[in-house]
């Protein structure tokens, strides 16, 4: 038996299966996907063994579901005599978008815990805010799984109905994020500062501003007060996001992306 188990190891099965490596030796991790250079590559970084979906599925003690969601129904038709076959229970980790635990627990076909994430990108450097819930999963092993996550990020166990709603900012920020950034270093370049410097200035500035607001506890608008002096060059810039409706566009992007989670059953 294995400890892990990993059914598709791309970005974000690969950025995970590389954040539990640190705590659980490649040797008690068997992985599978469809691309073998994949795969060889974990093998040769970590020596974790290789094998197809059945072979995971047998003997994995968590297995990691890290297909689309809409290859679920025919990655659990190869996997599901495997699984009925097991000599003990395995625990489902599903990070596919959209499907609820009781679904992934049907389409299974077996009777299991199940363990349902949604990483962000920020896990191939640490620093991901992972959601997740579980289904008839223990205390113990839901201890044991946000142990061998903890590398990966931040882990936040929340009720399920939850989820999509969470995901449409920790999922989906990302993006929105780095499109705040590059408009912050384009409007740097267009008064006169190069290009990889303006990027530089405005990740360095949002890395900062992130840290001094999570150390400090201090709520976003009081930082916002701190910078913003009376007649200064920032309230000139808040007017300026204001008289767009930047607020609101932030808010009517998690409240889309939301919908569309929700649209995604």
């Amino acid at each position: 038996m294995y400890k892990l188990g990993f059914i598709g190891v791309g970005n974000m099965g690969g950025a995970l299966l590389d954040a539990c490596a640190k705590r659980i030796a490649g040797d008690d991790i068997i992985i599978a996907d469809a691309d073998t250079a994949k795969t060889a590559h974990f093998r040769e970084k970590y020596g974790c063994h290789i094998g197809a979906a059945p072979d995971a599925a047998i003997s994995a003690e968590y297995l990691f579901i890290g297909v689309k969601p809409q290859m679920a129904a025919d990655l659990f038709d190869e996997i599901r005599f495997a699984l009925e076959a097991r000599k003990s229970p395995v625990i489902l980790v599903s990070m596919m978008a959209g499907i609820p635990m009781e679904k992934i627990r049907a389409i299974s076909g077996i009777e299991c815990p199940v363990i349902r994430i949604m990483p962000n990108v920020a896990a191939s450097v640490g620093e991901a805010m992972i959601l997740a819930s579980s289904l008839d999963a223990s205390a113990g092993q839901t201890a044991e799984f946000t142990d061998f996550m903890a590398d990966a990020g931040r882990l936040d166990f929340i009720p399920e109905k939850l989820i999509d709603a969470g995901t449409a900012v920790q999922g989906c920020g990302p993006a929105f994020v780095c499109m705040f950034v590059e408009a912050l270093a384009d409007g740097a370049v267009k008064c006169g500062i190069p290009r990889a410097k303006a990027y530089e200035y405005a990740v360095q500035t949002l890395k900062g501003t992130a840290v001094l607001l999570e150390e400090s506890g201090k709520h976003p608008g009081e930082v916002k007060d701190m910078v913003t002096s009376p007649a200064g060059s920032t309230i000139e810039g808040v007017c300026a996001l204001e008289e767009h409706g930047f607020r609101y566009a932030v808010m009517d992007a998690v409240v889309k992306a939301w919908q569309r989670n929700v649209g995604l059953k």
